[in-house]
């Protein structure tokens, strides 16, 4: 009965989601849907005739990819269990176990479904496109070559997602469309699955779409093959492959920079400027003037779709502040009550200059956070537009006018961005570098990789501090050439700085502690969050499993292939299991 049962419920998820029909159709309830013809007839006989047909499914893989669960398990995923976030105000239960390192399999947050519907879906499209192609001559070839390569992008970055975060996952390439399909499957291996999405983007990257039309906005909200370099560039530095992720950066760069020529040579107004004289970003404080927040309100205001943008999600156009996924975690509304807020060591006295992460001068600080009610409020994704006096040499706190998103539209959620290709590339530079102990052993060429990693961070930490020449600066290269682990730090601090709320940085931490066999390091940057608890804390993060989620108690039920993660098995998990 139970197989018959999870057949029934099969069947309903392959018509209603996976195989992205129309809303209308996908609304018909389970029970309706077994007195009319089987799926595979309706696919068949009514759908993935025409081009429209594939247009319609791939803007279902999209509208996945930005529902709430998704867009709320990128941020809890990849940023929840960091050094960056502590409790705001009434926090549902699932989250606030988290944020005590006390992660059950029955969490909610330890369920996957919504990234399996959008791979679901995307393998729904890989099948049905060439037979499409077949059938109606107006989509060519070519088209069905961009949608291959958009596709297959889509469906790696939701695997990406999943392999960070559980680790080893079940690995699917093909559709459930099937009822001969077997229903359960063994994870595979997170160094199998992370091979197998290289290979599939390094074999599409080429073929996706180099631009959607001068300034569409659809060139930050849609794959592009820019979208494809940056995601390539990211699973080699997971993957340790420095040198090609360092190749996949510099093509990105090099797009943006014959971008900001052109232009340039057309005299358009985009607030981008040239720093570290090579890398341009979107300014702070365009030259000229005096006033801070610009590149704020152009990636995470009310501009948004910034030219710096790669890859940002768009929720839906029904979907208002009040209703947005985030909103309860971050705090769109006017009312600044949160469930998660940053640690005060984030913001504490750095205007008075003894901030261990931001400098005096560095707006970064100013724009995200703010301390009200004896809270840290996270203001990157709450502000609509701030302003406020930046000059280089502040001789007092800025004050900030800040216009707050309540009633409008709700914020993106941006994916990747060009200082995340420029902070990658310095990464994967120091890394190639190979072991420095000391200024005295360091050879020409190691030199010449921690200059190429330097300039990449001091663009984005000129950027953010108001400065354009070097002759001010309090970022000194000496100051961090002189082993390894001083540049390691370095970038690490500055992607912290950077990427602050926006899902990256326990990921960042989970990929330091592989590359270092070791969670020590990533020890000493949570713990202080922790006021009670420490030392059972610190012994609970030194397994090398705990990085890593659980597997959901239903879906191991389900699929009896799953074994759960160590770091999670108890005397009775098998017990409560049957």
């Amino acid at each position: 009965m139970k197989k018959i049962k999870y057949s029934i419920r099969k069947l309903c998820t392959a018509f209603a989601t996976a195989l992205c029909l129309p809303m209308s159709v996908a609304l018909i309830s389970c029970d309706d849907f077994l007195t009319l013809t089987p799926t595979n007839e309706i696919v068949l006989e009514h759908y993935w005739k025409e081009e429209q047909d594939v247009v319609s499914a791939v803007t279902g893989c999209y509208a996945q990819l930005t529902s709430n669960d998704c867009l709320q398990r990128m941020l809890v995923w990849g940023e929840v269990r960091s050094d960056n976030l502590v409790f705001g105000a009434g926090a549902q239960n699932d989250l606030q176990q988290i944020l005590k390192e006390n992660i059950l399999e029955t969490n909610n947050f330890t369920k996957w479904l919504c990234f399996y519907d959008c791979i679901n879906r995307c393998n729904t499209v890989l099948h049905y496109a060439p037979i499409v192609n077949k059938i109606d001559p107006n989509y060519t070839d070519s088209e069905l070559r961009n949608t291959i390569a958009e596709v297959t992008t889509l469906r790696s970055l939701c695997y990406f997602y999943l392999i960070r975060t559980f680790r080893d996952v079940p690995y699917v390439t093909t559709p459930s469309i099937d009822d001969n399909i077997p229903i359960t499957r063994p994870a595979t291996k997170f160094e199998a699955v992370l091979d197998s999405l290289i290979e599939s983007v390094e074999a599409v990257k080429d073929y996706a779409v180099r631009s959607y039309g001068e300034d569409s906005k659809k060139n930050q909200t849609y794959v592009t093959r820019w979208t494809a370099y940056t995601l390539l560039a990211d699973m080699y530095l997971w993957k340790g492959d420095y040198q090609k992720c360092i190749d996949n950066c510099d093509k990105v760069i090099k797009h943006f920079q014959e971008e900001y020529e052109y232009d340039i040579q057309k005299g358009k107004t985009t607030y981008m400027e040239l720093y570290s004289n090579v890398y341009p970003l979107v300014s702070e404080t365009p030259a000229g003037t005096a006033t801070g927040g610009n590149q704020f309100n152009e990636l995470f205001g009310e501009t948004q779709n910034s030219k710096e943008s790669i890859f940002e999600l768009t929720p839906p156009n029904d979907q208002n502040v009040e209703s947005a996924g985030l909103n309860n975690y971050l705090g769109f509304e006017s009312n600044l009550n949160a469930w998660l807020a940053a640690p005060s060591y984030l913001c504490s006295d750095v205007f008075a200059g003894s901030n261990n992460y931001f400098s005096k001068t560095d707006l970064r600080a100013y724009e995200n956070m703010e301390e009200k009610d004896n809270r840290i409020t996270i203001h990157k994704y709450r502000d609509y537009s701030i302003s406020f006096k930046s000059a280089t040499t502040l001789t007092e706190a800025p004050k900030i006018s800040r216009s707050l998103r309540s009633g409008r539209e709700v914020p993106h959620w941006i994916i990747y961005r060009f200082s995340d290709v420029l902070l990658m590339k310095a990464e994967a530079e120091v890394e190639l570098a190979g072991n420095v102990t000391s200024s005295e052993d360091i050879t020409e060429e190691q030199i010449d990789h921690y200059k190429r990693a330097f300039a990449c961070v001091s663009a984005t930490w000129k950027r953010a501090n108001n400065k354009r020449t070097a002759t001010k600066d309090t970022l000194i290269f000496s100051n961090y050439s002189g082993s390894r682990s001083t540049m390691e730090d370095l970038v690490m601090d500055e992607r912290q700085r950077e990427f602050m709320f926006e899902g990256k940085r326990w990921y960042d931490l989970v990929r330091m502690c592989r590359r270092d066999g070791s969670n020590s390091r990533m020890i000493e940057k949570v713990l202080p969050k922790f006021e009670q608890d420490g030392s059972k804390i610190r012994i609970k993060l030194a397994s090398p499993d705990i990085l890593y989620f659980p597997y959901n108690r239903a879906e191991i039920k389900v699929n009896t292939d799953l074994k759960q993660n160590p770091a999670y098995v108890t005397d009775d998990t098998y017990e409560k299991n049957l």
